[in-house]
This record gives structure tokens, sequence and C-alpha cells, in this order.
């Protein structure tokens, strides 16, 4: 028997050789801690000073900025989409009817961000990137957990109010509704209920919870889930909302500038604000979540790391897939095109 490899079989063991070296080539870099360090060395130090600074100046700014990434990560991943402006062409996503009312303060910080980045590296720090870290940095402020951010994601080339609709969860959704939408996007009941204590922060409007408040039954004017008194109060406090859609409750009460397990022991004493706070503590694929991290406040705190961790690289865009954007607020055009600065 000849020793020597027949043309066809060279040939054949060319072509697989070709078509891994193909598959390499495409992959996608990978995300790590130390994208910047020589690049832009100065980028975590910009970025912590710029939101220690916003947070003191305006104390809404974490619950802000967290809820932007929640917005942000949903709809196509992690690529600062909602940052996006609208133009005459192009409706954005930040135009969407659930993002209409997102915190001036979480883009505000962005572009305070983005703008002393630029300055020192221009070119070089994707939005995405920035709103990620500030997101952590902000959540540790107000004396939640730290989790590493890996960095070098790319920022979106399109975004698209048209996208939005039935892909983020709303507080009047049924459970069933809003488990389908986590579990598709790779994320398990226990992580949603922990994403969810990002609620120990923040306010909502009272038009997100007036259906429960007001009128709610024959015989309950609000939901039953809510501690009597606690109801009567938030129904003074939000009695003008239909003629004032600004007027906003805190989310958590009790402790609403840290970031604690509060949420979770407000909501099972009939204290937590939303439609969904009281579908969370009575739907038995989430309730023993809830009574978990009510009660231990280590265990609410890893689990969130943990899901903040995962959350930060869904369907990230690197290498060709994005951009870095000159402005956070605008795709960058090269010869009328979306084009990126550099990669």
């Amino acid at each position: 028997m000849s020793l020597m490899a027949s043309p066809s079989l060279l040939l054949l063991t060319l072509s697989v050789l070709l078509l891994i070296s193909a598959a390499h080539s495409q992959r996608q870099p990978l995300l790590t801690t130390a994208y910047y360090r020589r690049t832009c060395p100065r980028f975590e130090q910009i970025v912590q000073d710029t939101t220690i600074n916003k947070q003191i100046s305006s104390p809404t700014t974490a619950a802000a900025a967290l809820r932007l990434f929640f917005h942000d990560c949903f709809i196509h991943g992690c690529d600062a989409s909602v940052l996006v402006s609208s133009t005459r062409f192009n409706k954005a996503e930040r135009e969407a009817d659930i993002n209409l009312s997102l915190p001036g303060d979480g883009f505000d910080v962005i572009v305070r961000a983005k703008t002393a980045l630029e300055l020192t590296c221009p070119g070089v720090v994707s939005c995405a990137d920035i709103l990620a870290v500030a997101t952590r940095n902000l959540v540790v402020q107000m004396g939640g957990p730290f989790y590493t951010v890996k960095l070098g994601r790319k920022d979106s080339l399109t975004s698209r109010a048209a996208d939005v609709e039935g892909n983020l969860p709303r507080p009047t959704m049924p459970m069933d509704q809003m488990i389908k939408i986590f579990e598709s996007r790779g994320f398990s009941v226990q992580e949603m209920v922990a994403l969810s204590g990002a609620h120990t922060i923040g306010f909502s409007h009272c038009r997100e919870f007036s259906s429960i408040l007001y009128n709610y039954s024959r015989t309950s004017q609000s939901d039953p889930a809510y501690y009597p008194e606690f109801a009567k109060l938030l129904r003074s406090a939000c009695a003008d909302y239909q003629k004032n859609p600004t007027l906003s409750v805190f989310n958590d009460i009790m402790t609403p500038n840290k970031f604690d397990n509060m949420y979770y022991k407000n909501t099972q004493k009939g204290l937590g604000l939303l439609k969904s706070d009281h579908a969370l503590s009575s739907d038995t694929r989430t309730k023993g979540y809830m009574d978990l991290y009510s009660r231990d406040q280590n265990a609410f705190f890893q689990a969130f790391a943990r899901a903040m961790e995962k959350l930060s690289v869904y369907a990230v865009k690197t290498g060709r897939q994005g951009e870095v954007r000159r402005r956070d607020g605008a795709v960058n055009f090269i010869d009328g095109e979306p084009g990126n600065m550099k990669r």
C-alpha cells in the first residue's frame, strides 16, 4: 500500500484547514478587564470620579443608571443603543413609550464620563463600556455589592423604538410573561428575582401602579396585597397623578438611599409598590427566593452580583459588530454610512 496521500485527500485536508482558519479569523475578541490598560489607562479612574461627583450632586443617579442599563441590555444586548437620540429619519429606542420615563440623570452621567474620556483618549472607549462600569460603580456607592465588569463592548449601529415593545418587563405583566422574557435571554427565575432587587433604590411613577391603587374592585379600593395604611398613604401621595404624570414614590420607603435587601422585606409586609412586586411575593415559582433574600442580605448580594455579571455580557457586540461612538447619543457616519472609529 502506498504511503503517498492521493491528490484528492490532500485537497480535502487543505479545505478543512482553510475552513478552520476562517472560523478562527471570524471569532470575535473576548471581553477582558484589561481591555483599556494600554489604550486608555485612566479609564477606570475617570469613570469613578464622574460617578462619584454626579451621585453627590444628584442622589437619584444610581437608580437612574441602573434602570437605563437594564433597558439597554434587554433590547439586543448591552450595546448602548438606548442612548441614541432619534432623528427625522429614525425613532430611536429612547423614544419608545416605556423608555420615555427614563430619568435624565442616567443619561447625563454617561455624557459626562464620555466627554471626559474623549478628552483623554479620543475614539477609544465605547459608550456601552462606560454604561456598564458606571452602573456597577453607582451600585457600589449606594452600598451594594461589587461585581466584575469585563470590557471591550462596541456600540450598536442601530437603535429602533419598534424593537422595544414586548421585550422589556412591565410591572403590569402576568408572571408567566415576565418569566418568559427573562428565560428567552437565558436568565432563570432565581436570577429574575435577584435582579428585581434593584427596586431597593429609585422610584416609580404613580401611573405605573394606579390600576391597583384606585378602584381595584367592588369590595376593595386598592389591591388587598397592600398593607391598608400604606395604600391609604399612597392614594393620598398620588391623588393628582392624572394631572401631574411626574408624581412618583420611592420603591423602598424604608431605606430609599441604600442598596440593601429591604425591598424584599417591604414587599412581604405589603409595602411593595408595583403589581409585579406583589406577584413575586405570592407566586409559588418566585416566593421562595423572595423569602430567602428578605432573610439573608448576603445571599441577595451574591445572587445580584452574579446576575449582573451575566447581564453585562448579554449579547454584547465586539470587533466589527459595532463601533466606538464619538458621541454617546449619535451613531458615527463615514461617507454617509455607519462606521467604526477605532477597533
